[in-house]
């Protein structure tokens, strides 16, 4: 796990190895066990080092084959690493260190792009290819580990972060005011946009070969596609099987030369996951991030769940780490989350750099529970509203009507006034369709359009949670692994059945899923057969229990204790986002939340990260 920075000169000109150094001095937190540069003519690769596996120099990057032709700059761990050495070393390869680096460089040297579909992990790496004078950039399938890039006059600028980009002068940091309406909308990306105008997010699954004479060509090698199977199994094979593949993928990401922690959230996911590591690693750290809810009120009473954890702690026999956040934790962290994260991303994820933070002071790596909702239909209440539909049309206007997670489409132009002329081209609509790009002629049954919803969110929402977990560990140099993205779990979980994940199919159209814990209350719906496994970890309370999200009670806070922080924020008219909202609309909508009269928490917590984010980049 590490950052990497890369030049590439359309022009031919020779790169600085001052200005690469920059910009991996940029992302040091990333790194800060070694750096490294490699210059070549037009091309340079910089590299910060978080050493994992095999912490001697012998893992030190930029890394090149003994001929010197290629050259690597990674980021990541591939799980299955010390199986395709083998493979290689039966082919005449022969290695000077024991890291995955290696073993990814010499397997480009023998595959070359195909590589990557033998890959079980998660990366972002670029290979110069000094005899073709070629350049490879990719990224794993679910997009874990981050890459971005612009290309701007002459120049192709390429990192991990895109600080490192803004830290070369050809390129500069300019709102991206079609991408805002795209955030505003989905409080997430669903094009390969960011906030930075020009700059681009590699896409996930996908890989690129440029040289100083070309353009980039993007081709996808992995996609998501939930279906239905031809010859479903019987209900305890398919319970046995994820079963093995669940242990078998936490295993694989033991694999470590530092200390292995996990966070224990209170859930069943993370819950399950550190019950199999703490069976392998005696007395793994364990952390949790609670919150105090002396003004909390509603549902947000549930949002506290250390009880859960210590329970599970005492269970595993973990050491166990807590920490408490109070509303003045989010003002005061503001300024540097905002920094490391770069650009809002869905959710309010500031209690996740606190977590990290946390973890960050007593281990290099944590497992974490991400995924498990993404692939075994944690979110019932979304599917079900589109769940039975005329045709494809029909399915996508319900589902869209959804996803307007922040402001809908009758508020957002009003909003936009300042900047309308510019962006009213920008239909939203037609990028939430675009996300499901060939699948929708196999739409027929319930079953067919949930299983196109878990494409959807996979590729978006986890996506965006993927993205957010990557920048706010790696801001305390601390390495994140996502057990459940596992490839042959991923690929269990895509032909898995629908009636394996979700239970009411036919009540969809009766079902109101507008308040979290009613629905489960009624229902205790998702993740079926994911439950029946998870019940062999953790105790049935666990299993059985509501459905909770990581999130602090900041609808409470924000009218309560943070009132006068939100207020300070966005009211004052030299406030920066107003050079891209109406002050009249802004402010009508955040003292509606204000005053109690409409749960506009994440619009809010949008609001307070815009601001922070202009102020952290824009000139």
């Amino acid at each position: 796990m590490c950052g990497l920075a890369g030049i590439l000169n359309l022009n031919g000109e020779p790169v600085s190895a001052v200005l690469l150094r920059r910009m991996t001095d940029s992302i040091r937190h990333r790194g800060p066990d070694g750096e490294g540069i490699f210059t070549g003519g037009a091309v340079g690769l910089g590299h910060r080092r978080l050493a994992i596996i095999d912490l001697s120099p012998a893992g030190h990057q930029p890394m090149a084959t003994p001929d010197g032709r290629l050259v690597i700059a990674y980021n990541g761990e591939v799980y299955n690493f010390q199986e395709l050495r083998l493979e290689l070393e039966s082919r005449g390869y022969q290695f000077r260190s024991r890291t995955d680096t290696e073993v990814v460089l010499n397997a480009y040297a023998l595959w070359g792009p195909e590589c990557v579909q033998r890959f079980n992990g998660m990366f972002a790496f670029a290979v110069w290819d000094n005899l073709r004078q070629e350049l490879f950039l990719v990224r794993d399938r679910y997009g874990i580990k981050p890459l971005y890039y612009a290309r701007q006059n002459g120049v192709l600028v390429f990192a991990s972060e895109v600080k490192a980009i803004l830290s070369h002068p050809a390129i500069r940091a300019v709102m991206d005011k079609e991408a805002l309406v795209e955030y505003c909308t989905f409080q997430n990306f669903f094009t390969d946009r960011t906030l930075f105008k020009d700059i681009r997010l590699f896409p996930a699954g996908h890989w690129a070969k440029l040289s100083s004479g070309s353009g980039m060509e993007l081709h996808r090698y992995w996609d998501y596609h939930f279906s239905e199977p031809d010859h479903p199994a019987d209900e305890q094979e398919y319970v046995e099987e994820l079963d093995r593949l669940f242990r078998q993928a936490i295993n694989r990401q033991l694999v470590s030369d530092v200390d292995v922690g996990a966070y224990l959230s209170g859930g069943m996911d993370s819950g399950s996951i550190t019950a199999v590591a703490a069976s392998q690693l005696p007395y793994i750290k364990t952390f949790t991030c609670g919150f105090d809810l002396h003004s909390a009120s509603g549902m947000e009473l549930k949002f506290d769940e250390r009880q859960k954890a210590e329970l599970m702690s005492y269970l595993f026999k973990t050491e166990h780490y807590e920490m408490v956040l109070k509303a003045g934790d989010m003002e005061r962290i503001m300024p540097k989350f905002a920094w490391h994260l770069e650009e809002p991303r869905v959710g309010q994820s500031y209690p996740n750099y606190y977590a990290a933070q946390l973890a960050g002071k007593f281990v290099k790596v944590v497992l974490s529970g991400s995924g498990g909702d993404e692939l075994f239909g944690g979110y019932p209440w979304r599917y079900y509203r589109a769940a039975i539909n005329s045709s494809f049309d029909d399915y996508i206007d319900k589902y869209y009507r959804y996803w307007q997670r922040l402001i809908d489409n009758r508020i957002l132009w009003r909003l936009f006034a300042p900047i309308k002329s510019e962006v009213q081209h920008v239909w939203t609509q037609d990028l939430f369709r675009d996300v499901f790009q060939d699948h929708e002629h196999k739409l027929e049954t319930p079953e067919d359009y949930i299983n196109h919803s878990l494409c959807f969110e996979a590729r978006t929402f986890l996506h965006g949670l993927l993205i957010i977990e990557d920048k706010l560990s790696m801001a305390h140099g601390l390495e994140t692994r996502v057990p459940f993205l596992d490839n042959e779990l991923v690929d269990f979980a895509m032909r898995l059945p629908i009636c394996h994940k979700l239970a009411n199919l036919g009540e969809v159209i009766r079902t109101d899923e507008n308040e979290l814990a009613k629905y489960h209350q009624r229902t205790n719906d998702g993740k079926i057969i994911l439950r029946k496994v998870m019940a062999r970890y953790v105790p049935l309370e666990i299993v059985n229990g509501e459905k909770q999200g990581f999130s602090a009670p900041d609808a409470s806070w924000f009218k309560g204790e943070s009132i006068e922080y939100v207020k300070r924020r966005l009211f004052r008219p030299q406030a920066r986002i107003y050079e891209f909202f109406d002050p009249t609309v802004l402010r009508e909508l955040v003292q509606e939340h204000l005053d109690g009269k409409i749960n506009r928490r994440l619009f809010v917590w949008s609001l307070l990260n815009l601001e922070q984010f202009c102020e952290a980049f824009l000139s």
